[in-house]
């Protein structure tokens, strides 16, 4: 069992930057790919970002990339997600998600994949 905490979202004007983290306990971090997902009131939930194992591969939604930043600290047991260059499109609430993988380079973008989730943060970006 793999326990996931986020960090409290907040409030940012568009253009703005906020960084999320997730804390994980219960199990070997370092096993798990780790990815951020979002959902949008009214919307389908949909991928964000992942990051390998060990941090070497990440993956980003084409909507965040160049904008979002994906990392993790395995001594921490704590994935991190910089967001910058806000805008009102991001504003959803923002779960992290812990999925097993035996591969070092993988990296999911499906929710099935994923075998742990946080409970979620609000992230709301005004105009």
């Amino acid at each position: 069992q793999v326990q996931l905490v986020e960090s409290r979202g907040g409030l940012v004007q568009t253009g703005g930057s906020l960084r999320l983290s997730c804390a994980a306990s219960g199990r070997t971090f370092s096993n798990y790919v780790m990815a951020w997902f979002r959902q949008a009131s009214g919307k389908e939930r949909e991928f964000v970002a992942a990051i390998s194992r060990s941090g070497g591969i990440t993956n980003y939604a084409d909507s965040v990339k160049g904008r979002f930043t994906i990392s993790r600290d395995n001594a921490k047991n704590t994935a991190y997600l910089q967001m910058s260059s806000l805008k009102p499109d991001d504003t959803a609430v923002y779960s992290c998600a812990a999925g097993r993988s035996v591969v070092s380079t993988a990296v999911y973008v499906t929710p099935s994949q994923y075998d742990y989730w946080g409970q979620g943060t609000q992230v709301t970006v005004s105009s």
